[in-house]
C-alpha cells in the first residue's frame, strides 16, 4: 500500500563539470605541445598552426576527393564580401602560392555582385562599398569582375535556356588530365627556361570587366534600370520571396558572365552551418526533391558550367576563428535580410531555429548536413530532354491529373490542356482569370485573356512547385502591368 509519507524519490545524479577552458597547463589536442588558442568543439583545443593545417586540409580534401576541378580550367570564385566566401578565395590564394606543398593547377578570377538597389541602398553608400570592395579584390591580385544586380536586365533570352551538360568522363579522367597538365608544363619549362606565371601559381594582373549592360558616364548603373530593379522587388510581397528572387537573379547573371568569359566551373563559399539552413529552408519552400542539386558539392543542373562548393566541411565558427587569427580582408554589405527579426521570412526563422538549437546541442548542424551528404542526384535517361524550370533550372517533375500530390492537384486544376480563348467564347464558357494577375500575361492562359494576339504557353507552367509558390507572391506593377520582365 502507498503510504502518505513515503518517500520514492532517488538521489539525484550530478551532472558532470562544465569542460574546463584552455589555460596554460592544457596543450593542444594536435600537437601536444603548443599552447591551445581557438577551441572548436568541447575538448578540441587546437594551437595555431595545427588549427591553420587543419582548417586548410578541409579545404583541400573536400576538391581532392571529387576531383571535379581539372588543371588548367578557369575557375570564377563568387565573392561577396563575407567571411565564408572570403576566407574560400584566402584559401585558393593559399594554394596558389609557391610555399604551397601541392599548389592548385586549376586559373582563378573573382567576381562580386552589386546588390545595393535591391537592398534599397543609396548611391553614396553603393559607391562606398564598391570603394571598399576594389582595394580588397587588388589585394586579391587576381583577374576581377565588378558587376551590378541591375545589368541582370541586359541578359540575352539565352540564359534561360538549359545547355545539353557534357557527359562524364571515365574515372581515369583526372589523373589522365593532370598527367597531361605535367607533359606541357614540363616542356614550357625546357624551352623557356622557367614556368609560366600561372604554372608557379603567381596571381595574373587583376582588372575591371565592363558591364555588361549600358551605364552612365560616371560609371554607376543606369536610373532607369535601378528604379526598374527597386520596383521589381518592392512589387514582391514578403521577404522570403524576395529572398528567393535575389538569389535566382544573382545566380543567372552569375553564370552569364562565367559562360561570356570561359569559366567551366564557379565556386561558393557556402559554409556547412549555412548549408543547414539551407536545406531546412528548401524543404519548407518545396524544394525537396532538388535538395541533392541546391545541397551537394557540386551542381551540374546548369549543364556548361558547373557550380562546386568546397566550404561545405567548414562551420561558421571555424571560419571566424580562421579569419579572426589570419587577418582575412572582407567587406561588410548589408543584406536584404539584415536587421530582420525571426519570423520575418522562412530564411531567418530556420536560421534562428537551427543557431538556438545548437547552442543547447552542439550536433544539430552537423547531423543536418550530414543528412544532406546522403542525398543522391536522381539518375535520369535524357537529362537534357525533359522540361526545366524556368528559373532555377531543375527538371520539372510533372503529374498527372490524378496523383494524389498537392502538385498534381494544381496540375489538374491549373495547368491543364490550354485552349484559346475563341475556343471558350464557341463553346459558352466564360473566360477565367489567368493563374497569377499580373505576373502571366499570356493570351490563353488558365482560359484567360491577357491582351496577346496569340496563344503563349503560360508562365506559371514553366515553374517548378518551390518557384511557382515564390512567384505567387508577387503583385501586379504599377498600372496593373505585370511584376516581373516578361521572360
Amino acid at each position: 500500500m502507498c503510504q502518505v509519507g513515503e518517500d520514492y524519490g532517488e538521489p539525484a545524479t550530478e551532472e558532470p563539470p562544465p569542460a574546463p577552458r584552455p589555460g596554460r597547463e592544457q596543450k593542444c589536442v594536435k600537437c601536444k605541445e603548443g599552447r591551445p588558442v581557438v577551441v572548436i568543439r568541447a575538448g578540441d583545443a587546437f594551437c595555431r598552426d595545427c588549427f591553420k593545417a587543419f582548417y586548410v586540409h578541409k579545404f583541400r580534401a573536400m576538391l581532392g576527393k571529387n576531383r571535379l576541378i581539372f588543371p588548367g580550367e578557369k575557375v570564377l570564385l563568387a565573392w561577396s564580401g563575407g567571411p565564408s566566401s572570403s576566407s574560400m578565395v584566402w584559401q585558393v590564394l593559399e594554394g596558389l602560392s609557391q610555399d604551397s606543398a601541392k599548389r592548385l593547377r586549376f586559373v582563378p578570377g573573382v567576381i562580386y555582385i552589386d546588390e545595393g538597389a535591391a537592398c534599397g541602398q543609396s548611391a553614396e553608400d553603393r559607391a562606398k562599398t564598391l570603394a571598399e570592395v576594389q582595394l580588397v579584390l587588388q589585394t586579391f591580385g587576381l583577374p576581377w569582375h565588378l558587376v551590378t544586380l541591375e545589368e541582370v536586365f541586359g541578359l540575352p533570352p539565352a540564359v534561360l535556356c538549359c545547355s545539353i551538360p557534357e557527359p562524364a568522363g571515365a574515372e581515369g579522367a583526372y589523373k589522365a588530365a593532370v598527367d597531361s597538365f605535367l607533359r606541357q608544363q614540363h616542356v614550357l619549362r625546357a624551352q623557356d627556361g622557367s614556368s609560366p606565371p600561372q604554372a608557379q601559381g603567381q596571381p595574373c594582373q587583376p582588372h575591371i570587366q565592363k558591364p555588361l549592360g549600358p551605364l552612365s558616364p560616371a560609371g554607376s548603373p543606369a536610373a532607369a534600370q535601378t528604379e526598374a530593379l527597386s520596383r521589381l522587388f518592392h512589387s514582391v510581397k514578403t521577404l522570403t520571396a524576395k529572398e528567393e528572387l535575389l538569389q535566382t537573379l544573382r545566380t543567372h547573371l552569375i553564370l552569364h558572365v562565367a559562360r561570356a568569359h570561359d569559366y567551366s566551373k564557379v565556386m561558393t563559399g557556402e559554409s556547412c552551418t549555412r548549408l543547414a539552413v539551407k536545406l531546412m529552408t528548401n524543404l519548407a519552400l518545396g524544394r525537396g526533391a532538388f535538395l541533392a542539386w541546391d545541397t551537394g558539392f557540386s551542381d551540374e543542373r546548369h549543364g556548361d558550367v558547373v557550380v562546386v562548393r568546397p566550404m561545405r566541411d567548414h562551420t561558421l565558427k571555424e571560419v571566424a576563428f580562421y579569419n579572426r587569427l589570419f587577418a582575412v580582408p572582407s567587406v561588410f554589405t548589408p543584406a536584404i535580410d539584415t536587421k530582420a527579426p525571426e519570423k520575418a521570412s522562412i530564411h531567418r526563422l530556420m536560421e534562428a531555429f537551427l543557431l538556438q538549437l545548437q547552442t543547447q546541442f552542439p550536433s544539430t548542424v552537423s547531423t543536418v548536413y550530414r543528412t544532406s551528404e546522403k542525398l543522391a542526384k536522381a539518375p535520369r535517361d535524357s537529362r537534357a530532354a525533359g522540361p526545366r524550370c524556368l528559373l532555377c533550372k531543375c527538371m520539372l517533375d510533372v503529374d498527372d491529373a490524378d496523383s494524389a500530390t498537392a502538385f498534381g492537384a494544381q496540375t489538374a486544376s491549373h495547368l491543364s490542356p490550354m485552349q484559346p480563348p475563341t475556343a471558350l467564347a464557341e463553346a459558352g464558357t466564360p473566360p477565367a482569370p489567368c493563374c497569377v494577375p499580373g505576373l502571366c500575361r499570356a493570351q490563353g492562359c488558365c482560359g484567360g485573356t491577357c491582351g496577346r494576339e496569340s496563344p503563349r504557353v503560360c508562365v506559371i507552367e514553366q515553374l517548378c512547385y518551390g518557384c511557382r509558390v515564390n512567384m505567387k507572391d508577387l503583385s501586379p506593377g504599377p498600372a496593373g502591368g505585370p511584376g516581373v520582365p516578361d521572360p
